[in-house]
């Protein structure tokens, strides 16, 4: 079934909905109850999920049920649960409509989609548009596909080595836990991180990176870099777009060499998006590929959920995969347009 016959079964009222709750995501858990009132105006079967598991095996039952549209309740890791499961055991044929509530700790997935507000709000607007003409857009993104021998694949938006990946490891073990989550946790991680790249650390959480990168339009990049990322969404935290490679292909990829030139005007066209003036020569790198390999013996984070690569594996590969399917309210998907 093809997703606008999906989509126009729900406008009819005759198409179904379900409805996967993580009440432990970070803006959910001080607000679980409020949000269960909210889901209760949904029509369609809400099961709530608190690991893998539950995800996998909600997921099995909706997608057996032939539903229609599937509401993630969550934050990026839930929303990562979903799409590595669907990939791994579904043709896209058979996948539901998703959307996306933003429930999460930073909802970089859901931002870059034009939906934002409080999970309340978007569970909201969600049920008015059942009791209206259902005024929805359909957004379409690849998906990373991240593998390597002798491992599981791997599925998310947004993938980071280095300072990066040390940064939202950093922030589970200690800033989560003071209940600081939205944009005031995103803004700490990121400036701190910023600020300690700035000043030229080295060792510890600011430790750079050991690599070795094959992209198909480049020659083999290795040595040191103070960090590396990869994603399909065509914006990060607060609007950022981070890349300006010109290739069409849908994987935006950035590296920055730890011994850079200029770093702090550097660095502010980076985050801002205009980096196209910034020079390989000086550490600076951005491109758009469908192919990605890195030699690595690191950590490395992929929607906030950390793994481990060992090069003895071979390389990580990084591929689009999809693309699939979201649904946003027509002023947000036109946001994640503009």
């Amino acid at each position: 079934m093809t997703e606008r016959s999906r989509v126009d079964r729900l406008k009819s009222g005759t198409g179904s909905v379900g409805l996967l709750f993580n009440p432990l995501s970070g803006r959910i858990r001080k607000r679980k109850e409020a949000i269960r009132r909210a889901v209760g105006e949904i029509p369609g079967a809400c099961r709530e999920v608190t690991n893998a598991q539950e995800i996998s095996t909600s997921v099995d039952m909706f997608v057996n049920d032939g539903t229609d549209l599937l509401v993630i309740i969550g934050g990026d890791g839930t929303v990562q649960g979903v799409l590595s499961h669907l990939f791994a055991t579904q043709p896209l044929a058979k996948w539901p409509v998703l959307t996306i509530v933003p429930g999460g700790t930073t909802n970089m997935t859901a931002l870059d989609l034009g939906i934002s507000g409080s999970p309340e709000s978007v569970l909201r607007q969600l049920s008015a548009s059942f009791q209206k003409d259902f005024p929805s857009a359909l957004v379409e993104r690849h998906v990373l596909c991240i593998e390597q021998a002798g491992a599981e694949k791997v599925y998310g938006m947004f993938f980071g080595v280095g300072l990066i990946a040390r940064a939202v490891i950093f922030s589970q073990s200690r800033i989560k836990r003071l209940g600081i989550t939205g944009e005031i946790y995103s803004a700490l991680i990121t400036f701190g991180y910023v600020a300690g790249f700035l000043l030229g650390r080295r060792q510890g959480a600011w430790a750079p990176v050991q690599l070795a990168i094959t992209e198909k339009t480049l020659p083999r990049h290795h040595g040191t870099y103070a960090f590396l990322f990869a994603s399909t969404l065509d914006r990060l935290l607060f609007g950022m777009r981070p890349y300006w490679g010109e290739q069409p292909e849908p994987l935006h990829v950035t590296f920055v060499r730890q011994q850079r030139q200029l770093p702090l005007r550097s660095m502010l066209r980076l985050l801002i998006g205009r980096g196209n003036d910034l020079k390989d020569k000086d550490g600076y790198h951005s491109c758009n590929t469908d192919e990605l390999e890195l030699l690595i013996d690191d950590d490395y984070i992929v929607d906030g959920e950390s793994y481990r690569a060992a090069s003895q594996s071979g390389p990580l590969r990084i591929t689009p995969a999809g693309p699939i399917v979201f649904l946003a309210a027509e002023r947000a998907a036109a946001n994640a347009k503009s």
